[in-house]
C-alpha cells in the first residue's frame, strides 16, 4: 500500500531579499515518480535541497518518512540521496573513489575494495551499457559519463527517497532510456523518486504525479493523465503563451548561396567525410546518440577546435573567408553557445551585466586611447537582450552565480545575440531551461533566421526540432548518416540515431528488430576497426587539465575590502609600495585542509619575452582555520603562523628592492589585469623549495586543489618607470 514519504507544508526559504520558496507544499508517495516542474528561478532546486537537508527552511514543516533532516549527513541516514543539477565529481580521483565519496566513515569502510569494485562495476555496466575502467581518473571522462557517476553514487546507497535535479540534462535518448529502466526498478521496490526536469517528453513517459512551482509557490498538482506540455506551460507561463510556438511558421530558406560551407570535413580520423552547407534563413538541426561526433562537428564549425581534415568557409557580402580558429570565427561573425555553462560559459566572479556584454565592450568603447566602457550605450543593449529571453534577476550588478542555472544559460544565449552574428552555432543551448524559456528562444531564433542569418542547432531533445528546423542531420560514427526535412517524424529520427530503419520499433517497445519500410537517407558507411569481434575504441585527445579560476562554487568567495572586482587597485598597494592588501574569504568546499594564494598578471608586454603570467604574490600552507590575510601581512608577523611566502617575479627579472613576498602591480605600458586566486587544497601542507617560482608553485598546488575562488582587478600604466 502506498504511503507518504515526503511531506512539505508551507515551506518558506529566503536568501536576503530573494524569496526562493514562499510557502510551498508537496506530498510524494512510496513507489511513485513525482516530478517537480517550474520555470527557471521558480524554486525547484531550492526545494530539492530543503528535502535533502542541504538547506534549512526559514519556516514550515518538512517530514521525510516521519522525520526531518537538518544536514546532508542526517538525510543520508534517513535514506535520501540527491543528484544535484551540477555534475559534482572530484576530477583528480578515480571513478571508484568518486562512486563511494561520502560512503565511508572516519574510522573505516563498511566494505573492502574488492566488494566495492564488484558492486560498482555491475551497476556502471547496467547504466552505461558497457564496462568502464574504475581505476581511471574521472577528469578523462566525457560530461555524460561524469553524470552517470553522480547518478550511480546515489544508487549505490539503496535510497528510499531519490532526488534527481536535472540529472538527465547531459544524457542522450539511449542513456535516458537506461536511466528510466533503473527508476522503474526502484519504484517497484517502494522507493520515492523526485525528478526535477524541463524535458516534458520525459515527464509524460515516467512521472506518476507532478507538482508545478511558480515564483516559489506550488500552483498545481497534476495526475499522470494531466501531465502534458500544454497544461504544464499554462501553469508555468500562463495560458496566453501555450500555443505561441505552434502558431509560428517554420523558417524558410531565403537563398541558395550558403553563408557557411564545410567541404570534405572530417572530425574523426577514421570517420567518413562531411560536406555541409547552411543558407540564409535556415535553422539546421544536428542530433545523434551521445559520443557520435556531433559535438565535435559543431565545435569545429564554431572555431573552438580544429577538424582532422577539410575547410570551413564563411560568405559575408559575397566574399568567402576561411575559418581556421576561434579568432577568425568571431571575426567572420560566427557566435557559439555551449550547454556546459560552468566549464565553457559563465565568468563566475563577474556580474550578470558583465557576463552578457563582455564580448561587445570593444564595440561600445569611448574615450579614444583611454578605452572607457560606454555604459549609457551598453545598458539599452543589456535591457533589450535580457528582456527578449525574460531573464529573471535582481540587480544586473549581482554576480551571475546569484541566478538559477537556467537563467545563467539565458544570459549566455543573450550574449550571443548581442554579438549580432551572421551564423549562430548552438551546442545543446536549452539544457536546463524551462519550457517557457524554450519558447522564447525558439521565437528569437526564428526571427534571427528571418533576417537572413543562419543557425546550426545541436540538441539531444528531438521535440525541439519538430516546429523549428528547416532540416535535421543525424550523426553516427563521426559523420552525417541520415537527413530529414519537414514534416519531421520523431520515430524515424530516433531510429536513424540507432542506425535502424525508419519504421523499426524503438527501445522499450515489444521488439527492437528492424521492420519493413523505406530506409532513411544514409551517407557513406563507417566501418570501425575490429579486434576479436569488438570495435577498437578511437584515440581521444585530452586537453591539459587546469583549474578554472572563474569557476569556483558560489559559496567559496574571495574578496578584498579595498579592491572591488573589476576596479582599479589603489596606489598604496602598487609599484614600490610593498604593502599587501587585506584579503578575506568564506565558504571553502568540504575536504579543505589548507589554502594557497597567487596574485598574477597575464598581460605582460611582448618585450618581456616571458612565457607565462608574472607572479606578484605567492603564499602556501595557509592554515585551514584562517579566513583572512590582514593588510601588510606580507613579510610581517601578521602572516598566519605556518604560512610560507615565495619569490615574486620581480626577483626573476632581478629588479632591485624585491625579495620574498608581495610585489605590487607595476605595469610599464598600459592597464593590466591582476588575478587574485585562492586555492582550497586537500593537503595539510605542500612542499616547495624556498626559491620556488610560479611554475613550481602551480605544479605543486594545482594537483591537490579542490576548488579556486578569485576576482580580477586592474592597474596601470605605471606612474614611474621600473628601477633598472
Amino acid at each position: 500500500m502506498s504511503y507518504p514519504t515526503v511531506e512539505l507544508s508551507s515551506v518558506r526559504k529566503t536568501f536576503g531579499p530573494t524569496v526562493a520558496l514562499g510557502g510551498c507544499n508537496l506530498t510524494a508517495y512510496a513507489g511513485e515518480v513525482h516530478a517537480i516542474i517550474g520555470g527557471n528561478g521558480s524554486g525547484k532546486s531550492t526545494l530539492a535541497k530543503v528535502i535533502s537537508g542541504v538547506l534549512i527552511p526559514d519556516s514550515g514543516q518538512v517530514s521525510i518518512l516521519g522525520k526531518s533532516a537538518t544536514s546532508p549527513h542526517e538525510a543520508r541516514q534517513l535514506g535520501i540521496s540527491n543528484v544535484f543539477q551540477e555534475v559534482l565529481v572530484a576530477d583528480e580521483c578515480s571513478v571508484l573513489d568518486n562512486l563511494y565519496l561520502g560512503a565511508d566513515g572516519l574510522l573505516g569502510s563498511s566494505m573492502n575494495r574488492e566488494e566495492k569494485e564488484i558492486k560498482a562495476s555491475a551497476l556502471m555496466r547496467e547504466l552505461l551499457g558497457f564496462d568502464i575502467d574504475l581505476s581511471g581518473l574521472v577528469s578523462e571522462l566525457p560530461l555524460s559519463v561524469k553524470q552517470w557517476v553522480t547518478i550511480a553514487r546515489a544508487l549505490l546507497t539503496d535510497p528510499k527517497v531519490l532526488i534527481l535535479d536535472e540529472s538527465s540534462a547531459a544524457l542522450d535518448f539511449d542513456s535516458t532510456e537506461r536511466l528510466f529502466r533503473k527508476l522503474r526498478q526502484l519504484k517497484q521496490g517502494g522507493a520515492s523518486i523526485l525528478v526535477v526536469t524541463h524535458r516534458i517528453a520525459e515527464l509524460v513517459r515516467i512521472a506518476d504525479r507532478a507538482t508545478v512551482l511558480r515564483d516559489g509557490v506550488d500552483v498545481g498538482r497534476l495526475a499522470k493523465e494531466e501531465i502534458t506540455e500544454a497544461r504544464i506551460l499554462e501553469l508555468i507561463a500562463g495560458a496566453e503563451r501555450s500555443g505561441t510556438n505552434r502558431d509560428q511558421p517554420l523558417p524558410t530558406r531565403l537563398g541558395d548561396r550558403p553563408v557557411l560551407r564545410a567541404t570534405d570535413f572530417r572530425v574523426w580520423s577514421d570517420a567518413a567525410l562531411i560536406n555541409f552547407t547552411v543558407c540564409p534563413g535556415e535553422i539546421v538541426g544536428i542530433t545523434g546518440l551521445d559520443g557520435q561526433g556531433q559535438a565535435d562537428f559543431v565545435r569545429c564549425i564554431a572555431g573552438i577546435q580544429s577538424p582532422i581534415a577539410g575547410r570551413l568557409m564563411v560568405v559575408n557580402d559575397g566574399k568567402a573567408s576561411e575559418v581556421t580558429d576561434l579568432a577568425s570565427a568571431r571575426r567572420y561573425n560566427i557566435s557559439y553557445v555551449s550547454g556546459d555553462r560552468k566549464k565553457e560559459g559563465i565568468f563566475a566572479n563577474l556580474s550578470i551585466y558583465e557576463n552578457l556584454l563582455l564580448p561587445v565592450y570593444r564595440e561600445f568603447r569611448s574615450g579614444g586611447v583611454l578605452n572607457f566602457i560606454n555604459r549609457p550605450k551598453l545598458t539599452p543593449v543589456f535591457e533589450w537582450e535580457s528582456s527578449k529571453l525574460a531573464v529573471k534577476m535582481g540587480s544586473p550588478e549581482n554576480l551571475i552565480t546569484s541566478l538559477s542555472g537556467g537563467n545563467q544559460q539565458k544570459v549566455l544565449i543573450a550574449r550571443a545575440f548581442a554579438e549580432k552574428p551572421v551564423v549562430l552555432v548552438l551546442n545543446d543551448p536549452a539544457r536546463g531551461i524551462d519550457v517557457g524559456a524554450k519558447l522564447d528562444l525558439y521565437r528569437n531564433l526564428k526571427e534571427f533566421a528571418a533576417r537572413g542569418n543562419a543557425v546550426v542547432f545541436l540538441s539531444s531533445e528531438l521535440e525541439e526540432f519538430l516546429n523549428l528546423c528547416t532540416r535535421v542531420h543525424v550523426f553516427r560514427n563521426g559523420a552525417i548518416s541520415a537527413d530529414f526535412e519537414p514534416p519531421f517524424n520523431g520515430h524515424a529520427i530516433l531510429n536513424a540515431m540507432f542506425g535502424r530503419r525508419a519504421t523499426a520499433r524503438l527501445p522499450g517497445d515489444a521488439a527492437n528488430e528492424n521492420g519493413p519500410g523505406s530506409p532513411v537517407t544514409v551517407a557513406e558507411k563507417h566501418n570501425p576497426r575490429l579486434e576479436q569481434g569488438r570495435p577498437v575504441p578511437r584515440p581521444v585527445t585530452l586537453l591539459n587539465q587546469e583549474v578554472n579560476h572563474m569557476a569556483a562554487t558560489p559559496s567559496f568567495m574571495l574578496s578584498c575590502p579595498d579592491i572591488a572586482p573589476g576596479s582599479v587597485i589603489p596606489d598604496r598597494f602598487a609599484e614600490d609600495n610593498r604593502l599587501s592588501p587585506r584579503l578575506i574569504w568564506s565558504g571553502p568546499p568540504a575536504g579543505t585542509r589548507s589554502f594557497a594564494l597567487a596574485v598574477t598578471d597575464p598581460d605582460l608586454p611582448e618585450a618581456f619575452n616571458f612565457p607565462r603570467s608574472f607572479a606578484h604574490w605567492l603564499v602556501a600552507n595557509i592554515p585551514v582555520e584562517v579566513r583572512e590575510l590582514p593588510e601588510g601581512a606580507s613579510g610581517s608577523l601578521r602572516l598566519p603562523h605556518g604560512a610560507a611566502e615565495f619569490n615574486s617575479d620581480f626577483v626573476t627579472f632581478k629588479i632591485p628592492g624585491f625579495g620574498k613576498g608581495y610585489g605590487g602591480p607595476w605595469p610599464p605600458d598600459r592597464a593590466h589585469r591582476y588575478f587574485f586566486t585562492l586555492y582550497a587544497l586537500k593537503a595539510d601542507k605542500v612542499e616547495l623549495p624556498a626559491d620556488a617560482d610560479l611554475g613550481a608553485f602551480a605544479a605543486t598546488v594545482i594537483p591537490v586543489a579542490i576548488d579556486a575562488a578569485s576576482f580580477v582587478a586592474v592597474y596601470g600604466p605605471a606612474k614611474k618607470s621600473l628601477p633598472s
